[in-house]
């Protein structure tokens, strides 16, 4: 079996070497989806995180050995790119790829572990939280901040950005879930709002980041308003649809 990896300067190479080989005897279990596992290790006073993404189809082994990097890859390519813009996440520190005969066989992105206080999830979630509006409008700050700078974060859904309370009410967000993103020279005023359709399905959340974007960008209000929720609601008809239509097939898999 072929390897390929990288390694951030100044990191204990042999130690990450050994956690990656032993992935699955050790670490501490993080979040274990049906696609990613992700573990957490003590790694010279500190936490890191390594998440192992899925073994990948007979198609996408070939796709990820000769025609395409790998998720693993293009997370710590992209952590990298995100720090470059000063934009947060957590500090990249490697990835490994093994590959068989045929393909890619399987991947690992490392990453310093953040603990945050919070994500966007929580604000759609829990109507009441604390500093509730104070927190969205930095956020949408945040995502302007990310249009500004061309950057088109593919997965910018409700648990992917990681927030921390600093002093004085001020917040600092991290993206994770790096894989699929996008650098521009500029984003066009529709693909900015269409980034944000899929963060929350509540209209007044919505009108809180609206507003906000106006004030940042100039555009009506209005407009941003309604291009936003326009998309916002193509984004939710799309994904109750895929939702139906998952149930009726399990159904009649039964």
């Amino acid at each position: 079996m072929k390897s390929s990896f990288f390694i951030q300067q100044n990191v204990d190479k042999e130690k990450i070497i050994d956690i990656i080989q032993y992935f699955n005897q050790k670490g501490k279990l993080f979040d274990d989806r049906k696609r990613n596992k992700i573990k957490l290790f003590e790694f010279n006073e500190i936490t890191i995180n390594v998440k192992s993404f899925k073994i990948p189809n007979l198609f996408n082994k070939i796709i990820y050995r000769y025609f395409r990097k790998s998720k693993a890859r293009r997370s710590f390519e992209f952590a990298n790119k995100l720090l470059e813009n000063k934009i947060g996440t957590p500090q990249p520190i490697a990835y490994f790829e093994n590959f068989d005969w045929l393909g890619l066989k399987d991947s690992y992105y490392v990453s310093e572990h953040l603990n945050c206080d919070l994500t966007y999830r929580e604000l759609v979630e829990v109507p009441n939280y604390p500093d509730r509006e104070t927190i969205l409008r930095q956020f949408t700050r945040f995502s302007y901040l990310l249009h500004q700078k061309g950057i088109e974060f593919l997965d910018h859904s409700p648990g992917n950005t990681l927030i921390k309370k600093e002093n004085n009410a001020n917040y600092s967000f991290y993206l994770v879930d790096l894989n699929r993103m996008k650098f521009h020279k500029t984003l066009d005023f529709q693909s900015r709002m269409k980034n944000l359709s899929r963060l929350t399905p509540q209209k007044e959340m919505i009108a809180i980041m609206s507003n906000e974007y106006a004030k940042l960008s100039g555009e009506d209000e209005n407009t941003v308003f309604e291009t936003m929720w326009k998309y916002t609601e193509d984004f939710q008809y799309g994904f109750h649809r895929k939702k139906r239509i998952k149930k009726k097939l399990k159904f009649w898999k039964k």
